[in-house]
């Protein structure tokens, strides 16, 4: 039997063999449609084509559950973050209130395993700060030592948090 791509494109970085195998890795997140077609070695040659749907999904995801909001003297929110990898993460989790002055005050941080297929953990921030205006950056950063990879992930408010009220 030999394979082939019938219709369509695949990922940039993946390729069809011709013994069906399709391997690579693909560097952009989607849904890529394609048709796959194959054919035998007989007499006469028997011909068929399945279509099929591959869709990428990005290796870390993190996404607003609680977008950053004021409460009183306090800015407090969470997100959620996801490993669809075969691996387990070191996952280190950082959450910044800066000021308009450039000031940076953590306002969130944790370190701990995220387990292989996890995709949907919360991690929830906050902390009281001094009156101003600050926007909050969330970094995660996912790492796998064993095969020297590194993952992240990156969040951050579309506008200025105004703190009007002191501590």
């Amino acid at each position: 039997m030999k394979y082939y791509l019938a219709e369509g494109n695949l990922p940039t970085g993946m390729k069809l063999g011709e013994d069906g195998l399709l391997s690579g890795a693909a560097p952009t997140v989607g849904t890529f449609r394609f048709k796959v077609g194959v054919t035998d070695s007989g007499t006469p040659t028997q011909r068929a084509i399945q279509a099929f749907s591959l869709k990428v999904v990005p290796p870390m995801l993190m996404e607003w559950k609680r977008y950053a909001r004021v409460s009183n003297n306090r800015i407090d929110g969470s997100v959620v973050v996801s490993n669809s990898t075969e691996d387990d993460f070191d996952l280190t989790f950082v959450v910044l209130a800066v000021a308009e002055n450039g000031r940076a005050t953590a306002i969130g941080y944790q370190h701990f395993p995220l387990k292989s297929g996890v995709d949907s953990l919360e991690i929830p921030f906050g902390e009281t700060l001094p009156m101003g205006s600050y926007v909050v950056h969330v970094d995660a950063v996912g790492e796998v030592p064993e095969k020297d990879q590194i993952y992240r992930a990156r969040l951050q408010t579309k506008e200025n948090l105004a703190v009007t009220v002191g501590p």
